[in-house]
């Protein structure tokens, strides 16, 4: 079976060809939630959602160019036409899959957290910080506390800081990575397991560049590059694909 797959994917990504001369594909991120995507000091995209991208546009035969876009229009832009693809830690969801497409998970459902100066903070009652537009927020305003909503991840980060939230809740990768760097911050609470993993966001018309990336996608897990990549960027502990 496993023969069967991997031939289906090199099928579909000899069609990838044809896409490239077709069109330069625009790899949309955020640029602002590493380890997933950073810009650098060289003012480049950069982190793993880069190499991993950089990655299946090579197996795929395509040419692609990357665009930052703020995260609280980085849908409107995809559909609107402003780049092709998203791929910034966007974790599928039935709400947005109603709006756009996704490719098969890149990334298994990984936890999320609340961190913290206090190791008693309230965060079922209290104040909790989370970005804008994204599965923690939403969980965030179904839970009971009062949520304080920002535009980027580091002014959550930021508002627990300065005393403006009692907590922030975000994926787990990208705030353990902090409280390690700062020891006022600490991790509270129980993680909290939401959403179905990270998958590329596309606009529904494009379903072959869908099939595309998917197929890409499967190679990379059928080979080990894609668990090696996740271990290079997130380290021990996560999740991994059989």
């Amino acid at each position: 079976m496993k023969k069967l797959i991997l031939s289906a994917a090199i099928l579909t990504l000899s069609a990838g060809v044809g896409l490239a001369q077709d069109r330069t594909i625009r790899m949309g991120t955020e640029g602002a939630y590493p380890p997933y995507n950073f810009v650098n000091d060289n003012g480049e995209v950069d982190g793993f959602e880069r190499v991993l991208g950089d990655e299946l546009c090579a197996r795929a035969g395509l040419t692609c160019v990357w665009v930052t876009n703020d995260w609280d229009s980085i849908i409107p832009n995809l559909t609107s036409g402003n780049y092709d693809t998203i791929i910034a830690g966007m974790s599928i969801t039935e709400e947005r899959d109603a709006v756009i497409d996704f490719t098969q998970d890149y990334i298994p459902a990984t936890p999320s957290i609340y961190v913290a100066m206090d190791a008693d903070a309230d965060l079922m009652g209290g104040v909790i910080a989370a970005q804008a537009n994204t599965i923690q927020s939403g969980y965030i305003a179904d839970s009971g506390a009062t949520l304080l909503e920002y535009a980027t991840a580091d002014e959550t980060v930021a508002a627990v800081r300065n005393g403006e939230a009692d907590a922030v809740f975000a994926d787990g990768d990208f705030l353990t990575d902090i409280t390690d760097e700062d020891p006022d911050l600490m991790v509270v609470g129980d993680p909290v397991s939401i959403g179905g993993g990270i998958g590329m966001g596309l606009r529904e018309t494009d379903t072959e560049l869908r099939a595309t990336f998917d197929a890409a996608i499967t190679s990379m897990k059928e080979d080990g590059s894609l668990n090696a990549l996740l271990l290079e960027w997130f380290g021990e502990g996560v999740p991994l694909y059989d």
